[in-house]
């Protein structure tokens, strides 16, 4: 038995989200009772990462990777990784599980509450979050996996999952009593997510606003009732109520948003993306003060009321559907653009900060042999 082992990861600076080096730590061996070592194999990166990056202080996805340094810290993926080594009970040698990672050749957790379905890390460190991050789904007991389509489930799972409890938490509120939505960064992948589900709900207006460049694309989907340019928010009807809600994350789009809408403006949700400051001043605005949504506390909710059997099945029928209109082999909404090695996942990182990515394209990264 080894008594040591080599991690390799990709460390972000906090407060330059698009900066990144590696770095490679020692871990010691044997691992202890209940411990489970696990080999990243393979990992989506999108803008959703890059908001866990921007709101890690605040909403502690640093906590989850703690790296013993200050100003750096390890960005959460969602990815598929396999059991190299096991001390706990019911976790095998070679099985395959899905949940967060960081960008590491290796993870090792405390593996807690193990059942058929997967296991919760326990490591103390990891309980300042909500339970969804800190579970590990066992690939061979999961409804939804399918060997052959890992990596567009690996993009769209973690993005759909904010996309349909977004648009239940609005249609649980009633929309706050708004007849239109207006969504900011209109072609990212977890806003037009969002903008599919909303379809269930034909009285509500689903508005995307997006740059010029992305207009043809959005138009393309047909799940944005309309879609206007930046430029173009002064032609939207500033009487009808109103309910904003912000993927893009620019307070300069927030104050001409307000401005326009005036009172009309019944709700402001933020969703969050890369540009968003995580310490900016919410109060800065008059009510309806800028509010965050977060996901977690409407799946906890949803839970209580459903049961966790009818929200993983409300859940994954939505899924299916989206995953299926957005794979159409006669129009795929999205082209998955395949990376190897740290290096890549730095350069689309890099690409993700500045906003140049093409919004039909998604990324995925393995570190197989990396």
């Amino acid at each position: 038995m080894r008594d040591a082992l080599s991690v390799t990861s990709l460390r972000t600076r906090q407060d330059a989200i698009g900066t990144c080096r590696l770095d490679t730590v020692p871990l010691p061996l044997p691992l202890q009772a209940g411990e489970v070592l696990l080999r990243l194999d393979c990992f989506a990166l999108t803008t959703n990462n890059l908001t866990y990056a921007a709101f890690g202080e605040r909403m502690h996805y640093w906590d989850l990777f703690p790296t013993g340094e200050a100003g750096w810290g390890q960005m959460p993926v969602w990815g598929f990784g396999e059991v190299l080594m096991s001390s706990a009970e019911g976790v095998a040698v070679g099985e395959r599980f899905y949940g967060l990672f960081p960008i590491a050749s290796h993870l090792k957790v405390q593996a807690t509450r193990i059942k058929p379905h997967g296991f919760f890390d326990g490591a103390e460190h990891r309980q300042t979050l909500a339970p969804v991050y800190n579970h590990y789904q066992r690939c061979s007991t999961d409804p939804a996996y399918q060997p052959g389509l890992e990596h567009p489930l690996l993009v769209v799972r973690p993005l759909f999952t904010t996309s349909f409890v977004c648009a239940d938490f609005l249609a649980d509120q009633a929309f706050f009593g708004a007849r239109q939505v207006v969504i900011s960064s209109a072609s990212s992948k977890t806003a037009y997510g969002t903008a599919h589900c909303l379809g269930a709900h034909p009285g509500i207006a689903r508005i995307g606003l997006t740059s010029p460049r992305h207009q043809d694309f959005l138009r393309s989907l047909g799940c944005y009732d309309r879609v206007v340019g930046y430029d173009e928010l002064a032609s939207l009807s500033a009487t009808t109520p109103t309910l904003y809600l912000d993927f893009a994350g620019s307070p300069d789009l927030r104050e001409r948003v307000r401005q326009h809408f005036g009172a009309a403006l019944v709700y402001d949700c933020v969703v969050g993306s890369a540009q968003h400051s995580a310490q900016e001043p919410q109060q800065r605005w008059p009510a309806p003060h800028p509010a965050f949504f977060f996901a977690p506390t409407q799946i906890q909710k949803r839970r209580a009321e459903w049961g966790v059997a009818g929200f993983e099945q409300r859940l994954q029928s939505a899924q299916t559907a989206f995953l299926r209109t957005i794979s159409d082999p006669q129009q795929p909404w999205m082209r998955i653009r395949h990376g190897q090695g740290f290096a890549a996942a730095s350069a689309v990182i890099v690409e993700l900060h500045a906003g140049r990515t093409d919004p039909r394209e998604a990324h995925v990264v393995s570190l197989a042999n990396a």
